[in-house]
């Protein structure tokens, strides 16, 4: 069976928007090494310092969660939604047109994609203790929001600690791990298309 993997915050490296307009770290894609026109799905931090349009995304179904900062309103497709309550997703679609309006100052939001010919994607926010187990054709991808959390990946009580904006990767034959939750989690299931 597949151990989880740990991906560490300070491993990731920052790199401008698709569209310029702010800057995203990646935190997973896949396939690795896919772009922004090729990925199944990627999983990203942005920092957003201006108010302004997002990039349009054929065929992706978005989520993005307010991480820091006092939230935004997306206008989608001619119709403002107010995103201002920190780890509350909100799912839109890639193709909209979709400007941003900051309320109050910068902000750092999570994104996840999802091709809609490749993968769906999920997310759910975790503040206690949870179970991460994939199901078939799933990878289940957890990262810290606030606080920490620890992965009991094996059953054997010796946990790998996981600090703010660290996250680890269940395959789908990875055994069920407890996560012990000291702040918020954001647990992210990403399903092959046709799979589940």
């Amino acid at each position: 069976m597949a151990h989880p993997r740990i991906l560490r915050a300070h491993e990731r490296t920052p790199s401008p928007w698709k569209n310029g307009g702010g800057i995203t770290t990646e935190v997973l894609a896949h396939p690795e090494g896919s772009g922004t026109s090729d990925f199944a799905w990627r999983i990203s931090l942005a920092d957003v310092a201006d108010s302004g349009p997002f990039s349009a995304f054929e065929g992706v179904d978005r989520v993005i969660t307010v991480v820091d900062g006092p939230g935004m309103a997306l206008t989608v497709d001619g119709m403002e939604h107010v995103v201002d309550t920190r780890y509350a997703p909100f799912a839109f679609s890639g193709d909209a047109t979709t400007d941003c309006r900051l309320l109050g100052g910068p902000l750092v939001d999570f994104n996840v994609m999802a091709r809609r010919s490749a993968a769906r994607a999920e997310v759910r926010i975790e503040r206690g203790p949870t179970v991460l187990a994939p199901r078939p054709g799933t990878q289940v991808l957890a990262i810290v929001l606030d606080g920490t959390a620890e992965l009991d990946g094996d059953g054997d009580g010796d946990g790998v600690r996981l600090d703010r904006l660290d996250a680890c990767l269940l395959q789908d034959d990875a055994a069920p791990a407890a996560l012990a939750v000291d702040g918020v989690v954001a647990v992210v299931s990403l399903t092959e298309a046709g799979a589940g």
